[in-house]
């Protein structure tokens, strides 16, 4: 895997599209961090990279929110019914 700064990006961006045609992907970093993932696509799979990535990244985000609920503690049934009603409180009084 290749990886370019933000700064290589903006003097180097055909070359480096270039390297994602030939790589499948490439990390662009922010200050020496991962910013982006640039992946070489077509118009045929276009649509199923979306919804893979969008899986990917929402699998991701419930295995954070189940691993602080661990640590923290889970609800209970009776809790989880109050919050919801909160919830549905305070959006009717917004409307």
């Amino acid at each position: 895997m290749n990886f370019y700064s933000i700064r290589d990006l903006r003097s180097e961006t055909k070359n480096i599209c270039e390297k994602v045609r030939q790589n499948g992907e490439v990390v662009i970093t922010n200050n020496g961090k991962p910013s982006v993932l640039m992946l070489d696509i077509s118009e045929d799979n276009f649509e199923e990279i979306i919804r893979s990535i969008r899986q990917a990244k929402a699998m991701i985000a419930f295995n954070s929110m189940k691993a602080i609920a661990a640590t923290n503690g889970y609800m209970t049934d009776s809790e989880i019914e109050e919050e919801i009603k909160a919830a549905r409180s305070e959006r009717r009084e917004q409307y």
